[in-house]
């Protein structure tokens, strides 16, 4: 059985649900994400992760999008 890491992450720049699919598409595809809830009208991203994964690398991810992360 694995752990479940929850993370809860800011984002700007989102104006629509196309915006919204593409950083759920992004963040799924990282190694160790089990689940990705992005909420436009709140502006963040819930993760559910199976294993520790750095900040920076999810930072970098969001930010290849075109988007920004509220630290």
């Amino acid at each position: 059985m694995f752990k479940k890491i929850h993370r809860t992450i800011e984002i700007e720049g989102m104006h629509c649900e196309g915006c919204v699919n593409r950083v759920k598409n992004t963040l799924s595809m990282i190694s160790g994400v089990k689940s990705c809830t992005v909420s436009l009208e709140d502006k963040k991203v819930e993760l559910v992760l199976t294993k520790e994964i750095s900040d920076d690398v999810i930072k970098e991810k969001i930010e290849s999008l075109g988007f920004s992360v509220v630290l």
